[in-house]
C-alpha cells in the first residue's frame, strides 16, 4: 500500500496531537500550538482537521483501529483456540506495535474536552470484551484479567503506583496462568 503525501501529512499532525497532549496536558492543545510543532500553516492543518475536535477524534480513530486490528490479529495468529482472545488483549497491550499510552492520552484528551468522542472507542471495546466473555474460559476469570490489564494500563499512564519491571512482569505473567487455570 502507497502512502502519499496527504497521509503523511495527516500522520505527522496526529502524531504531533499525542506528543503534545502527552508532554504538556491537554489545556495546551490547541489549533496553533499543533500547527507550529508540526511545522505546517495553520491553514495545512485545518486542511486535515476542521478543528480540535476532529484532531482529537482523529488521534482516537488511528490508535483504536490499529490497537483492534493488532488485536484481532494475535487472537486469529493462536493455535489454541481457548482463551485466544484473552492472551491477544494482554499480547496486545504490552507488547503491541501500537503505542497504548498514545492510545489513552488520547482518550483522556478527549473526556476532557468533548465526552461524546468516545462513542467509538466504546462501540470497539464491547466487542472486544463480547470476545473476552466467549473465550471457551470462564467469563468471570477472563473479564478479571481484562479488568487488571486495565487498571495495570491506568496506573502506569497515571503514574499511580505502578509496579516495577520485574513486579510488572510477574503480575502478566499471573495473569497469563490465570486463563489457563480450569474452572
Amino acid at each position: 500500500m502507497k502512502t502519499n503525501k496527504r497521509d503523511l501529512k495527516r500522520e505527522l499532525i496526529l502524531k504531533t496531537v499525542s506528543q503534545i497532549v502527552k508532554e504538556e496536558g491537554v489545556e495546551k492543545l490547541t489549533l496553533e500550538a499543533v500547527a507550529q510543532k508540526a511545522g505546517i500553516s495553520k491553514g495545512g492543518l485545518l486542511y486535515h482537521f476542521p478543528n480540535k475536535d476532529a484532531l482529537i477524534l482523529g488521534v482516537i480513530e488511528q490508535l483504536s483501529n490499529h490497537f483492534v486490528e493488532g488485536f484481532n490479529i494475535r487472537a486469529n495468529d493462536d493455535p489454541k483456540s481457548q482463551g485466544k482472545w484473552t492472551r491477544a488483549y494482554i499480547e496486545t497491550t504490552f507488547f503491541g506495535e501500537s503505542d497504548v499510552n498514545d492510545l489513552y492520552t488520547a482518550i483522556s484528551a478527549a473526556h476532557f474536552t468533548n465526552p461524546e468522542m468516545l462513542h467509538r472507542l466504546q462501540q470497539a471495546y464491547s466487542e472486544i470484551q463480547y470476545k473476552i466473555e466467549n473465550d471457551e474460559i470462564d467469563p468471570v476469570r477472563a473479564t478479571l484479567v481484562r479488568l487488571a490489564i486495565d487498571g495495570l494500563w491506568f496506573a502506569e499512564m497515571f503514574g499511580l503506583a505502578p509496579p516495577n519491571a520485574d513486579l510488572r512482569q510477574k503480575v502478566i505473567e499471573k495473569l497469563k496462568t490465570i486463563i489457563t487455570e480450569e474452572k
